[in-house]
């Protein structure tokens, strides 16, 4: 009778939730709406999350404004979404940076995938393996080959310790063997600029800021990082064709605090995965360089957990930790 009458007591327990979670999404939102991007105005991240905002603006019928708080690899942003009232109206920029911190040195006061739930992809976007006109190489295969017969001549510029960029490079030396200096610079602009001044022969970057140097013939591109072509660069091949297993890229989307109403949840990402079915502003998505990532919350969600799953091995392999 004591377990019947606790049996009784939780499923009257779940109901009574599941009817708070309908009546506080009812009228949602009831205000304004914050995205917080954890990188600072002007690059691929906080790009992508003004022309989300102004989608959701128009679709919420409320404001949403982009907050930007810059500073250890997007964590102090992350930690003001976790600390955040879960009522909806407080967003998270979700990217790489998310997946990779998760294994990185650095002591966070909060889980990811425990802290934050998932709502929606928005694009995934390919990294670009770029070298020097001067290297005397037009494939990964041929790059390879000169890394390994040159071995410490060759120095990879990097965007800054643990990023998207930084571990992409690990998981090539990891998967191929070469020995290349890996060189950090404070961000994508003066990575770029050292290579493209010949001061680096190769690199990593992310496919909106390198195409505009790969297309002046600033740069040469050898291959992407996705499993499959580009529609950006639709000539160049990926770097799976020549090292079997490679894959990177830049997922990124939109979380919201743990506990967050189910229904608030279901909205957001019905609200995102209409921007997708929209002329205009699927053309507005695909030209930042990505590609379309819809899906549902929980498909999201298997993806976090995947990369979050991928960058630990890399980083721990990066870190000597075999």
């Amino acid at each position: 009778m004591a377990g019947r009458r606790l049996f009784h007591k939780a499923a009257l327990g779940a109901v009574a939730a599941m009817m708070m979670g309908r009546a506080s999404a009812s009228g949602y939102p009831t205000r304004a709406l914050r995205l917080i991007v954890g990188f600072p105005p002007g690059g691929p991240n906080d790009t992508l999350a003004r022309l989300i905002a102004a989608w959701l603006s128009r679709r919420l019928g409320q404001t949403v404004a982009v907050e930007n708080q810059p500073g250890n690899a997007g964590n102090i942003a992350t930690a003001a979404v976790v600390r955040a009232a879960p009522d909806g109206h407080t967003l998270l920029l979700v990217g790489p940076a998310n997946a990779i911190s998760a294994s990185t040195p650095d002591k966070l006061d909060f889980v990811f995938l425990r802290d934050i739930a998932p709502v929606a992809g928005i694009t995934r976007e390919p990294l670009v393996l770029l070298v020097h006109p001067a290297v005397p190489a037009n494939t990964t295969a041929e790059l390879i080959a000169y890394a390994k017969a040159n071995p410490g001549k060759l120095r990879l510029a990097s965007t800054g310790a643990w990023s998207s960029p930084h571990v992409t490079a690990e998981l090539f030396r990891m998967l191929t063997g070469i020995a290349v200096d890996i060189v950090q610079y404070g961000g994508g602009g003066p990575a770029l600029k050292a290579l493209v001044a010949g001061d680096a022969q190769m690199m990593f970057e992310p496919m909106s800021a390198a195409i505009g140097l790969v297309r002046a013939g600033s740069l040469r591109a050898l291959a992407v990082t996705t499993a499959t072509r580009s529609p950006a660069l639709p000539d160049i091949p990926p770097v799976a064709d020549t090292v079997p297993g490679f894959e990177a890229s830049a997922a990124t989307g939109i979380g919201v605090p743990r506990g967050t109403p189910d229904a608030m949840v279901a909205r957001l990402n019905a609200e995102i995965n209409a921007a997708f079915a929209n002329a205009s502003m699927r053309a507005k998505l695909v030209d930042t360089g990505g590609m379309l990532l819809p899906g549902s919350p929980a498909e999201f969600g298997a993806l976090l957990a995947e990369e979050t799953e991928k960058w630990g091995k890399v980083v721990r392999f990066a870190r000597g930790e075999r």
